[in-house]
């Protein structure tokens, strides 16, 4: 009977084959996979921060850890949470945090806009350096759609396709009160430059002067300028007059982008964070429940009454968590009560415009941008 046992054993040890395996890919066990995909936040300090890219790491547990277009397809998500005229909260939802800081570097500095390049001052007797007023205009955010302009090199020729042109008198009189300079005294010239260029005299009096730029057209006859004129963001103070002093300048504004100079950038900041996730592990109850909501200083905590006179916390908007653990500071039990989180692929993204282009707008060509990295890089693998 037992070599009997021992012959069937040794039938099956040969017959074995790897394939006879289970299909992958198979669940991870629950902490592993918690390890995965959250952050726990302790009190002294977060855990299971990295991320595990390495196709892999969980073979010998029958997983494939490597990424899946098909899995990507179907669960990453853009979720618009708030979208108003300067900013802009969404939700990137499936994705790793490379990508997501890969979207917010375009955004900073490789999203092309118009900025004033070159100031050539006429008079300035204000207590402002020419250095000084040059870099405030410099700053100052142009309200044009940038993709119907081009790019200037160092060898092409100011004209209506590559510059835009302001002017800028302000005076302040003698005897009267200190004037205040603001954007809204930059005043377009679609005509191009009105300031003669230093050259020698030519022999022909009726001749046209020289400027700073060609303009072969007036930029007010395109029809995207004719309804829409180009201005600069208003209400931004350039510099204070006092009696006597004056300013008397000429601002060209070129195609650039934010690698080059942040005043090229067209966000004022755009930034991300992990999804906070927020977990009563015991229900916290009557006296425990008003103080753990006491203590949160955004809100995130909110008491229900549950009947006979018993109340109860409940985690009301997980959203406006910050991280500041004051939850977890009240004693030592509450780190066995409150667990906070952090949701390692969804991210909460911000856009501040500076008023240059919508932030639906920066959204989309960003995207754009990104895609076309992809593909040179396909295209060069290739």
């Amino acid at each position: 009977m037992a070599e009997r046992e021992e012959t069937e054993k040794k039938k099956e040890a040969e017959s074995f084959s790897i394939w006879d395996l289970p299909d992958v890919p198979q669940k991870l066990p629950p902490h592993i996979e918690f390890q995965r995909t959250r952050v726990q936040c302790n009190l002294d300090a977060p855990i299971h921060t990295e991320n595990v890219m390495y196709s892999g790491a969980y073979a010998s547990m029958g997983v494939d850890n490597s990424l899946q277009l098909d899995h990507f397809c179907n669960n990453f998500r853009v979720e618009v949470i708030r979208l108003t005229k300067d900013d802009m909260e969404f939700d990137l939802i499936g994705i790793d945090a490379a990508i997501a800081n890969a979207f917010r570097r375009i955004l900073i500095a490789e999203l092309p806009t118009m900025a004033i390049e070159k100031v050539l001052i006429a008079n300035n007797t204000s207590v402002i350096q020419d250095e000084v007023l040059a870099h405030r205009l410099g700053l100052i955010p142009i309200i044009v759609d940038p993709r119907l302009f081009e790019y200037m090199s160092e060898n092409d020729t100011s004209n209506e396709k590559n510059t835009i042109v302001f002017k800028l008198h302000a005076l302040c009189e003698r005897g009267g009160p200190r004037l205040t300079v603001k954007t809204n005294e930059l005043k377009w010239l679609p005509n191009g430059s009105e300031l003669p260029l230093e050259t020698k005299p030519d022999s022909n009096p009726s001749s046209k002067p020289r400027t700073y730029t060609s303009f072969s057209s007036s930029q007010d006859s395109l029809p995207e300028f004719s309804n829409n004129p180009i201005r600069p963001m208003l209400d931004i103070t350039i510099a204070r007059l006092g009696p006597g002093q004056e300013i008397e300048l000429e601002a060209h504004a070129v195609k650039g982008i934010g690698k080059t100079h942040a005043k090229w950038s067209p966000v004022a900041t755009a930034w991300y964070r992990m999804l906070p996730e927020i977990v009563l592990l015991e229900d916290v109850e009557d006296e425990d429940a008003e103080k753990l909501v006491k203590t949160c200083p955004v809100n995130v905590f909110d008491i229900e009454d549950i009947g006979s006179g018993k109340k109860r916390a409940t985690v009301a908007r997980p959203r406006a968590c910050t991280l500041c653990r004051e939850c977890l500071r009240c004693g030592e039990e509450w780190e066995k009560r409150v667990s906070i989180r952090r949701v390692k692929d969804h991210f909460i993204f911000t856009i501040e415009s500076t008023g240059a282009l919508s932030p639906e707008t920066l959204f989309t060509e960003a995207v754009k941008i990104l895609e076309d990295k992809c593909e040179r890089v396909i295209t060069e693998l290739s």
